[in-house]
């Protein structure tokens, strides 16, 4: 039976990095989460608030955590933007069927090239991503300088994958899977209604989600450019920001 609320939403798809923790390695907002997990609580108990669950570009094991600690124990979360959905309610994890062995060769030489080019420089893949590859230097001015070359060793090859850049990271990802592939899977595995879900985003990698929700909102500090998508800014910065946003679907 689908999920159903007495509001007007009967979710909310979050990302992560930017929005309810840094993207840096700074601490996460503790006490911010147990809110949202309080939120979560009240919305799977009583059904009068929508569920907060997560879209994100981090490894799939992160978002489990995450989505654990803000007491979802009902809506998939999504992963490595959009490889992966991790299902609560059973613990069971789903790779997108549109990923094949012959993309998964392709991400592994993508992997192999960029060691070969930037390994030197100190460039660090990130663990724990299977089907994408994501890229840190501490200095992200130089990560930034990069991203040209490896769009164009890509192309060079006709690989089929999109290069984009967050706030201190590069994302390499298959061009046929993003957050909102994923978020069409979400949906029409629980049922739920696209004019009954919101999103939150903080970059333009977010774009994904405000395509496929019928509200969207920022927090504070969030890319101009993904404000302009926005339905609502909030003032504050982060999980304050995510809080007083769900305060606005609520209220």
């Amino acid at each position: 039976m689908p999920f159903r609320i007495t509001g007007k939403y009967d979710l909310v798809i979050c990302d992560i990095d930017g929005c309810l923790s840094p993207e840096s390695h700074a601490p996460i907002n503790i006490s911010g989460l147990a809110k949202i997990a309080e939120h979560n609580r009240l919305a799977i108990q009583n059904r009068d608030r929508p569920v907060v669950t997560l879209c994100s570009g981090r490894p799939i094991g992160f978002v489990e955590c995450l989505c654990r600690l803000i007491q979802n124990t009902l809506i998939p979360c999504i992963g490595e933007n959009g490889v992966w959905l991790w299902r609560p309610a059973d613990n069971s994890f789903e790779c997108d069927p549109a990923i094949t062995d012959e993309h998964m060769e392709v991400v592994h030489q993508a992997r192999k090239l960029l060691r070969s080019l930037f390994e030197a420089n100190g460039v660090i893949q990130q663990p724990g991503k299977s089907a994408s590859v994501a890229l840190y230097h501490p200095d992200t001015a130089f990560l930034r300088s990069i991203v040209p070359t490896i769009a164009q060793e890509f192309q060079k090859r006709n690989w089929p994958i999109r290069v984009s850049m967050t706030w201190l990271y590069i994302n390499c990802d298959l061009q046929h899977i993003n957050k909102a592939t994923a978020i069409d899977r979400l949906i029409a595995q629980n049922s739920i209604k696209p004019e009954r879900t919101a999103g939150i985003g903080d970059t333009m990698g977010d774009r994904f989600i405000a395509e496929r929700v019928s509200w969207f909102g920022c927090p504070a500090n969030s890319e101009a450019e993904i404000k302009k998508a926005a339905t609502y800014v909030s003032p504050h910065d982060e999980v304050e920001g995510v809080l007083d946003i769900l305060d606005q679907l609520v209220h």
